[in-house]
């Protein structure tokens, strides 16, 4: 049997040192992005030691990006990129308009031609999906107003990049600087633009007239077997398969192949189940993709064009979120949504790479744009979460400002009214449970939601609601933890439920605390932060099951044990 296979290799090697890696950001508070595209310069060919295999990383990263694109379109209806198609489309196209041009003028400083500095600002207005889709993600904001527009945002930037990418081998000729005039054809030009669309539009119609009906379909009758691994399978075989078909018959991304999959399974009532089953895959190979990132980063660029490095970077990190913000504004968005997109748009990543790589084949872009568009790109994954960071100091204040205002004005009879209520954190599945029961039998009730269309939902019918992360220090001491009877922490995540409950003990010593767990060593941690009782779903199945099975024995009369006589 042969050894040392260079997939296994990278599997051991990346994972473990991203692992370890991971697990000192996690304890310093850092982003585990950081750890993750750090232990891809390690064993990437610009640093000493161990060096991956350069083909095969950037394949198992493409399965990566994959699967997260499914996943997001799993929690993402068709009704939800809708409305916010009047935000998403001009906002994303005028954004990339201006970011382009951005990188064209600052291409013409660096002495490029024009071709050139048309390719390089494209690559500098594209922003990552997988990074901005991760830190949604890890902040709990997917299902919020501001997630709805940052995806439709990615939407229509893939589109625009799957245009490009198709256009610029033929318009390539004619941007170079020794071009001869009336060399392309405006009607081939005019037919690759017509075919591209056409095959975007037939996708996307495929999808919603068969795959609608055909995709849930298996999965329902997979799902009636009763093999949890088959089901697996028929997930992850869909995934893949719709995607692999949409780049290589439509000519579309994976990523965005894979995201029209996903949202079209979606209303499907074993989306979520199918979301579960591939979460554990989904994370492996997200990690691959920061590593492959990491990887392409050549250290050496800082030290042999710091100044066009820099200049790059303020093209991304400080026009690109200026521009956002302004658009978003001028669309009439709140200062939280505008100025949280404009963070998480302040990056670039694959789309980038693919571009600067197409740009250099045709004879576009030198190989020294192509270092710094990986360059730039690499510092401002690693500088991103620090953006979103100050951007969500800033918006947590905004917040409170919000929230008092609300207070001082009465609305929904004022919660600093509140008095012997309960605090519910997470109106999501277990949460509305607990909210229906809690008024059912006329317990106060103030929720703290993140996601701000459930808030809507919330202020509808007339219940008390503060819209944010319950582990924002600022947030808490709103909800009058002193006065209430009971805080219950519904949402599954056990490390912010800990946070969570820290504070909250921090707050009213003597508050009576629930929580939610899914493992015996999560039950434990949230009651070593202080969770007064931490129920777990297993246990409380079991429990159920137990008092049904024994009911009969309960009501029966004690029976005397002794011999008879």
């Amino acid at each position: 049997m042969p050894h040392g296979s260079p997939l296994v290799t990278i599997l051991v090697i990346g994972l473990g040192l991203a692992f370890i890696l991971g697990t000192i950001a996690h304890r310093i508070g850092c982003s585990l992005l950081v750890a993750y595209l750090l232990a891809g310069i390690i064993i990437g060919p610009f640093t000493p030691g161990f060096v991956a295999d350069q083909e095969l990383v950037p394949q198992l990263a493409e399965i990566g990006v994959i699967l997260l694109m499914f996943g997001v379109g799993l929690h993402f209806s068709i009704n939800d990129l809708v409305s916010v198609r009047a935000i998403a489309i001009p906002g994303a196209l005028t954004q990339v308009i201006l970011s382009t041009i951005c990188g064209i003028l600052l291409a013409r400083a660096l002495g490029w031609s024009w071709g050139g500095g048309l390719v390089f600002g494209l690559t500098v207005a594209i922003a990552s999906t997988v990074v901005l889709l991760r830190t949604l993600q890890e902040q709990r904001l997917m299902e919020s107003q501001r997630g709805h527009i940052a995806v439709g945002w990615l939407v229509i930037q893939d589109l625009l990049t799957v245009m490009v990418l198709v256009l610029l081998p033929v318009l390539a000729p004619l941007l170079r600087p020794d071009a001869p005039a009336g060399m392309v054809d405006p009607w081939r030009v005019a037919l690759a633009i017509g075919v591209t669309i056409g095959k975007v539009v037939a996708f996307i119609a495929l999808m919603l007239l068969v795959g609608r009906r055909l995709i849930p379909m298996m999965l329902h009758s997979v799902a009636h077997t009763g093999s949890r691994e088959l089901f697996r399978l028929c997930v992850l075989a869909i995934a893949l398969g719709v995607a692999m078909t949409a780049t290589e018959v439509f000519g579309v991304s994976f990523a965005l192949g894979a995201f029209v999959a996903g949202m079209v399974l979606s209303e499907s009532p074993l989306s979520q189940h199918a979301a579960a089953e591939t979460l554990p895959l989904r994370d492996a190979f997200a990690v691959l993709f920061f590593i492959s990132v990491g990887m392409l980063f050549n250290p050496g660029i800082m030290l042999h064009d710091p100044l066009p490095l820099l200049a790059t970077l303020g093209v991304i990190m400080i026009a690109t979120p200026a521009i956002t913000v302004i658009i978003l504004r001028c669309l009439r968005q709140s200062w939280q949504t505008a100025l949280g997109v404009g963070a998480g748009l302040a990056q670039i990543g694959e789309f980038s790479f693919i571009l600067a790589a197409l740009g250099v084949q045709s004879g576009l872009l030198a190989q020294r744009a192509h270092d710094l568009v990986l360059g730039a790109s690499i510092v401002s994954i690693l500088l991103n979460p620090v953006v979103i960071a100050i951007v969500n100091q800033i918006n947590a204040m905004l917040d409170r400002r919000e929230w008092l205002r609300m207070g001082q004005e009465g609305r929904d009879g004022s919660m600093a009214m509140l008095h012997d209520h309960a605090v519910l954190i997470g109106y999501g599945r277990v949460g509305s449970l607990v909210a229906e029961g809690l008024r059912a039998r006329h317990v106060p009730l103030l929720v703290i939601e993140a996601g701000d269309t459930r808030v809507h939902a919330l202020n509808e019918r007339g219940i008390s609601v503060l819209l944010g992360n319950a582990a924002d220090p600022g947030l808490l001491p709103l909800a009058g933890l002193d006065r209430a009877r009971i805080l219950i922490v519904a949402i599954p995540d056990a490390f912010e439920a800990g946070e969570i409950i820290q504070q909250a003990r921090g707050l009213s010593p003597q508050l009576d605390i629930v929580a939610r767990a899914h493992f015996d060593s999560a039950a434990d941690y949230l009651s070593e932060y202080g969770a007064s009782l931490v129920i777990m779903g297993e246990r409380e199945i079991a429990r159920a099951m137990l008092d049904y099975a024994t009911r009969d024995e309960a009501a029966a009369p004690v029976r005397d044990a002794s011999p008879s006589s």
